[in-house]
């Protein structure tokens, strides 16, 4: 059993972006004292639900500042940067950690970044598989070329070389299966509960298995990685009473700043209904409470690597203090599942 943190750098109000980075960074050191496994890092743009624009800047930073600790993008915006570029930073930071940054990439969405960066609407639209074959051939090899619909260039030596592969986030079907066609571990997310998520890795087996892969490997093997919020206090309601109150405070203006580059409507979300559903199917609770929490989650779904969120109470001084208590309360019970 694999846990980790996961980390939206999230911009809670009266906190300065500048002030969150630099504890997104603390909070990762944090989580490697606490005994965490990896610390996993958001990338958004011009919104204050996530403040940080580069995950791999960041995650470059704390792999820094940490010795032990794994570091990984949850996610790299795939529709906004050139592959290659990316797959030249993921490949800078696994030589310089000794193999312990993991990519995390993902579609993205029809965000005005689009517009800003100069991808367009199509890269996100119709671009995401052409990319991601481009990043996989690029850590894949010793060389790149691309001749397709959005990327062409002739072949030129990939430096430093690196063999690795991304995880790459998957929220719908056609994203599940494009990452089990490639035999690529998926990053679910935290909106979702263990019956969708266990849904989804069906598909994914279904699919592997379907295009020759086997069938019979569980979903660990295949190194998937889920999202949950995680937050223990002294009893299971004043866990999710500090929740309710200081969620909604980041949620309501944060879920705001989704900017479509087109004429569609923003998305909408009952952010009281979408708290309280987080706090009823994550671990979010007393100890015990999350425990046995993770271990359904654990016995639904067949996953064996879980990143808790652990900035929800809005401070940095609770999030240092929810990850130390998770670390010496939580974590114990879980490394014999």
């Amino acid at each position: 059993m694999r846990v980790g943190v996961f980390l939206i750098a999230a911009g809670f109000p009266g906190m300065a972006p500048g002030e969150v980075l630099s504890n997104t960074v603390e909070a990762v050191v944090a989580a490697e004292r606490a005994g965490f496994d990896d610390a996993w890092i958001a990338e958004h743009h011009f919104m204050s639900y996530g403040v940080c624009p580069s995950a791999t800047t960041l995650a470059a930073v704390a792999l820094g500042r940490t010795t032990r600790i794994g570091l990984g993008t949850a996610v790299s915006v795939l529709s906004t940067g050139h592959p290659v570029a990316l797959a030249e930073q993921a490949a800078i930071l696994h030589h310089v950690s000794g193999g312990r940054f993991h990519l995390g990439v993902g579609r993205g969405g029809p965000w005005v970044d689009l517009e800003v960066f100069g991808t367009g609407l199509d890269r996100f639209e119709s671009g995401f598989a052409e990319s991601l074959d481009l990043l996989c051939a690029a850590l894949g090899g010793d060389s790149v070329s691309a001749d397709g619909d959005f990327f062409r260039f002739r072949e030129v030596p990939f430096v430093p070389a690196v063999r690795m592969s991304p995880a790459v986030a998957c929220t719908s079907a056609g994203s599940v299966r494009l990452a089990a066609d490639r035999g690529l571990p998926m990053l679910l997310g935290m909106h979702i509960d263990d019956e969708e998520k266990a849904a989804m890795l069906g598909d994914y087996r279904a699919r592997a298995s379907a295009r020759g892969g086997n069938a019979s490997v569980e979903p660990d093997a295949q190194g998937h990685v889920a999202a949950v919020v995680g937050h223990v206090a002294d009893s299971t309601a004043q866990a999710v009473d500090e929740l309710k109150d200081s969620l909604p405070r980041w949620l309501g203006p944060g879920l705001a700043g989704y900017r479509p580059v087109d004429g569609r409507p923003p998305p909408q979300r009952d952010i009281a209904k979408y708290v309280d559903m987080l706090c009823r199917i994550h671990p979010v609770g007393s100890p015990e409470h999350c425990v046995e929490t993770i271990r359904g989650t654990v016995a639904r779904t067949g996953l064996r690597h879980l990143i808790l969120m652990v900035e929800g109470c809005g401070t940095h001084a609770g999030t240092l203090e929810n990850i130390a208590r998770l670390g010496a309360q939580v974590l114990p019970a879980l490394r014999a599942l």
